[in-house]
């Protein structure tokens, strides 16, 4: 009998997201672009126009058998929330989530080895190699300044692949909550710096695929507005 092919762990440890184990060039994937409305985020999440208050999924703890939880019960740890900040170094995009304490690489404006983290950089393009899901609860962003942003999502599914992505542009002034198990790798502002307040569930379940080792690609995102 054969063997069995045995997948690689997807897990990131929070030290990789600084120094992410990928390739220094790799093909790019366009994300296709559209504008976020109520109709094309339909199962992604929503957009959201007041973060005070706004209500966030929090999933109820799994069981091991056919017993189910007790009502109420399973789901009170509640959410977590701070502020979300993004800048770029040069060619080098970071985040810093201080609602959970992480601080990540989220991606490049060319292919990393050209990469340059001083001086001006033309930002017409993140470049990703990871994505992730909360199975755990959704996630809220909203931007502190109005900002317009993009996100990549992707419906849940483990078996997720490079085209399963759609880049959603968020207009300024708007939010956006993602639903529990949509892959998404943060938000991306147009402008060279911003912060949102993001509110997420406070277990921090994080669910990860390196895009890069996985599928030999980086994830190209615009960073404009839908023609």
């Amino acid at each position: 009998m054969a063997a069995q092919t045995q997948r690689k762990t997807n897990a990131i440890a929070a030290a990789d997201y600084l120094a992410p184990d990928v390739p220094g060039e790799l093909p790019w994937h366009e994300v296709p672009l559209v504008r976020a409305t109520p109709e094309s985020l339909k199962s992604y999440g929503k957009l959201v126009d007041d973060s005070h208050d706004y209500p966030i999924e929090i999933v109820t703890w799994p069981v091991a058998g056919w017993r189910q939880c007790d009502p109420g019960t399973g789901n009170e740890g509640g959410t977590t929330h701070g502020q979300f900040d993004f800048w770029w170094e040069g060619d080098v995009l970071f985040g810093k989530n201080q609602a959970v304490g992480s601080h990540y690489l989220l991606g490049w404006s060319k292919n990393p080895a050209a990469a340059i983290r001083t001086g001006k950089s033309e930002h017409s393009r993140v470049l990703l190699w990871h994505a992730n899901y909360h199975p755990d609860g959704g996630q809220l962003f909203f931007p502190l300044n109005g900002e317009a942003f993009v996100c990549p999502l992707a419906l849940p599914g483990d078996d997720v692949k490079p085209a399963d992505f759609v880049a959603f542009y968020v207009d300024a002034g708007k939010g956006l909550y993602i639903h529990p198990n949509v892959w998404h790798e943060a938000v991306f502002p147009l402008a060279e710096r911003a912060s949102f307040y993001d509110e997420q569930g406070k277990v921090h379940a994080r669910v990860s695929c390196n895009l890069a080792t996985e599928f030999g690609v980086f994830l190209s995102v615009p960073l404009r507005a839908p023609v």
